[in-house]
């Protein structure tokens, strides 16, 4: 959420930033809303400041039993119903502002290159070569099959379209990455473990963004306020709602595993096939509560801790600057990292780094105090995968192939396999 005083006295650069934004967001409503309850809370000030000085006029009056007094107390009865009516149209006008404040982007930060869409994003780095192989590559929806270790008939017989199941070896490595990223930035990077529900209230949503815009792409329960969580990061950055941080204590640095829902929209070709794609996938995310004067340098550091993974794996991957046409509603800057995946021969995204600002911060009231008496502020929050699975692991089938349809397993994974080779 946008400061409202902050719009009204940018509203050119907040209009210019929804247009780079390639955004719909109308400001029209806001500015109405804003300039009516200005106006209602002048009034109301008035008629107070009107009240409590009639009041005295009152007490003294009736202390010199003079007649006018009964006069005034009526005409201040009539003060004071305007002034009820007055609050009642203000709590109306109130709760619709915040729901066009709502529906107003994130601003980009000032170093993020203008771009209409993915086509413009900068390629900021390319680590790593491809390998180099003697036989004929497969992509992994052939490998999984042949194998035995992806289902795609029974998992589409049990839920639908863009399900699936792993067997044996294939459900043991999903759980060994999983594992061992939440090692690697548990115990190398100093991230502390959360394990939270799947399942959060709506309020959550509205604090980190996907609702009221993007209701439609998360799954509900039909008679509860139950939310499905598209991503941990929502549980995560909602542990702190309505809270005041001791600002010496920040950064506050966590990682989740979840299960995440989505309501995939799905594009013709290449994207349906395999698992690269699903309405239940499963994501590592790193969280972090940051000093706003330090959240570019967090998400600089956030960046190399998700880097850690494709490293680790030695795989080649790149890092992508998004421009303000593909950095979508919440960001304020954003990276997105991808794997190059040598069976179907493209790059995979396997992490968005994002940071918020105090967007996500406001719109879920999260405060710290610099010192104890401090005035509170808003912190900055970021987020990234660290890494989003099972693109990681369509990696790992198909840049550790071998020519007889094997899979060697990753020497940073065996520890957790108890396999050398996926046969």
């Amino acid at each position: 959420m946008l400061d409202p005083k902050f719009i009204r006295e940018n509203i050119e650069l907040v209009k210019k930033a929804i247009a780079d934004k390639g955004e719909k967001a109308d400001l029209g409503p806001f500015l109405e809303l804003d300039t009516k309850r200005r106006a209602i809370v002048q009034e109301v000030e008035v008629l107070k400041a009107q009240r409590n000085s009639v009041s005295e006029e009152i007490a003294r009056l009736k202390k010199e039993k003079s007649p006018l007094a009964d006069q005034k107390i009526v005409e201040m009865r009539q003060v004071g119903d305007r002034i009820k009516a007055l609050d009642d149209e203000l709590r109306v006008v109130e709760e619709k502002l915040s729901e066009a404040t709502l529906s107003l982007p994130n601003m980009p930060d000032p170093s993020v290159p203008i771009g209409k869409d993915e086509s413009e994003n900068v390629v900021d780095r390319t680590v790593g070569q491809e390998k180099k192989y003697d036989f004929a590559l497969k992509p992994h929806w052939e490998l999984g099959e042949k194998l035995g270790i992806i289902d795609f008939e029974r998992g589409a017989k049990i839920s639908g379209s863009r399900f699936y199941l792993l067997k044996g070896a294939g459900a043991r490595l999903q759980r060994a990455l999983i594992t061992w990223m939440l090692d690697v930035h548990t115990r190398q990077s100093g991230y502390t473990e959360i394990y939270p529900p799947y399942m959060v209230n709506g309020k959550c949503l509205v604090g980190t963004g996907q609702l009221p815009k993007f209701a439609d792409t998360v799954y509900r329960d039909i008679e509860e306020d139950f939310w499905w969580v598209p991503t941990a990061e929502v549980p995560v950055t909602n542990m702190y709602r309505e809270e005041i941080l001791d600002g010496s204590l920040l950064p506050v640095n966590h990682v989740a595993y979840t299960a995440c829902f989505r309501r995939e929209k799905m594009s013709a070709g290449k994207d349906v096939r395999g698992i690269k794609r699903g309405h239940q996938f499963d994501k590592v995310e790193l969280v972090k509560f940051v000093l706003p004067e330090k959240s570019n340098e967090e998400l600089d550091k956030l960046i190399a801790d998700a880097e850690k993974i494709p490293q680790a794996l030695g795989f080649k991957y790149r890092i992508l600057k998004m421009c303000t046409g593909d950095l979508g509603f919440t960001a304020a800057k954003k990276y997105d990292i991808e794997i190059w995946a040598e069976g179907c021969q493209e790059w995979l995204e396997v992490s968005s780094c994002s940071n918020f600002g105090d967007f996500q911060s406001r719109r879920a009231n999260i405060k710290f105090r610099r010192e104890p008496k401090a005035k509170p502020e808003f912190v900055h929050t970021l987020n990234g995968s660290g890494l989003a699975l099972p693109r990681t692991m369509i990696a790992v089938m198909e840049n550790y192939q071998n020519a007889d349809g094997s899979i060697t397993v990753p020497e940073v994974l065996r520890p957790f396999m108890g396999m050398d080779v996926i046969r």
